[in-house]
C-alpha cells in the first residue's frame, strides 16, 4: 500500500471515464436540472448537521453548483464565497439569493484550475468541496483548498457507483466506467500525512417521477452522455420493462441508493 501513488490511482481511473464532467458546457447544459434534483434529497441537510456551522464562521463553497449548500447555510455562518465554473450554475444561484433576500452569499465564476489568489479567493474559517472534486490532480486539488482554509477543510466523494445507475448503463451496452471513489482521496490524505475524520451520506432514495418514456429517455442525459440512436432505442426497451405507472406518474420499480463520503480535517 505504501508504494502506491494514490494521486496517479485518481488521475487514471478519472481518464478512463472517457466523459466530459470537467466540460464547462457539458454542466451549463446540465445546471437546471441537476439544480432542481439536489433539492429532492436529504443530502445538505445531512452535510449541514456534520458541519455544525457556527455564527462566525467565514466559508468558501468550492464548486457550489446552484447553491445546494450555499442557500441553506447562509442563516447559519457569517458569510460564504461560492464559486462554480458553470456560469449557469452561477446564474441559478444568484437567481436564489435575489429571491429569498440572501446578502452574504459572494458569488465567483471560479475553475479549479484558476488562480485563485488573482480571483481574489481569500483565506476562510471553512472550506468546502461537496461532490465537486471533478479534477484529474487530485493532489493538488487537496493543497488548492488546504491553502484557503484556517481551521477546516470538508469534501465529499463518491462511494462506489455514486449516483450513476450501473443497471441502465448494462441495458444499453454501453461500458460503466464509475471514475474513483473516496477510497483513492483517503488514502491520498493518509499518503500526505493528513489525517482525516471520515462518515457516510446516505441519500434519501428519491423517486425521478416521468411524465412518460420519452421524458425518461431524455432525462437520462444527466447521467449518460452522446447517446445513440440505438442505445435510445435499448434504453426504451429498458423503461418499458422497469417503469411503472402510479398516480404521480411513472417511476422505476427498483430503489438505487446513493452514497457519499464525508470527509474533514483540521488545519491545526
Amino acid at each position: 500500500m505504501k508504494n502506491i501513488d494514490w494521486n496517479m490511482v485518481w488521475r487514471d481511473s478519472q481518464r478512463q471515464r472517457k466523459g466530459k464532467r470537467s466540460d464547462n458546457a457539458c454542466w451549463n447544459r446540465r445546471a437546471p436540472e441537476f439544480a432542481d434534483h439536489a433539492k429532492k434529497t436529504g443530502y445538505a441537510s445531512r452535510f449541514i448537521q456534520l458541519m455544525n456551522p457556527q455564527p462566525d464562521w467565514s466559508i468558501l463553497d468550492v464548486g457550489c453548483g446552484a447553491g445546494t449548500l450555499a442557500v441553506p447555510l447562509n442563516h447559519l455562518v457569517r458569510r460564504i464565497t461560492a464559486i462554480d465554473f458553470s456560469e449557469v450554475m452561477i446564474d441559478l444561484l444568484n437567481q436564489k439569493c435575489w429571491e429569498e433576500g440572501i446578502t452574504n452569499i459572494d458569488t465567483r465564476i471560479v475553475s479549479w484550475e484558476d488562480n485563485w489568489d488573482a480571483a481574489g479567493i481569500i483565506e476562510h474559517d471553512l472550506v468546502i468541496a461537496s461532490r465537486s472534486l471533478v479534477v484529474e490532480d487530485l493532489q493538488a486539488a487537496i493543497i488548492k483548498l488546504a491553502g484557503k482554509a484556517r481551521q477546516r477543510v470538508i469534501i465529499s466523494a463518491p462511494v462506489g457507483d455514486g449516483p450513476f445507475d450501473r443497471q441502465i448503463y448494462e441495458a444499453i451496452e454501453r461500458d460503466f466506467h464509475r471514475g474513483p471513489d473516496y477510497i483513492c482521496v483517503y488514502n491520498l490524505l493518509n499518503q500526505m500525512g493528513i489525517f482525516a475524520d471520515i462518515t457516510f451520506i446516505t441519500n434519501e432514495t428519491v423517486k425521478k417521477i416521468y411524465m412518460n418514456i420519452d421524458e425518461a429517455v431524455q432525462k437520462i442525459s444527466w447521467m449518460i452522455e452522446d447517446l445513440t440512436a440505438e442505445e435510445k432505442a435499448r434504453l426504451r426497451t429498458y423503461y418499458e420493462c422497469h417503469l411503472i405507472k402510479q398516480p404521480e406518474g411513472w417511476v422505476l420499480d427498483y430503489q438505487h441508493p446513493v452514497r457519499w463520503a464525508y470527509i474533514s480535517w483540521s488545519k491545526s
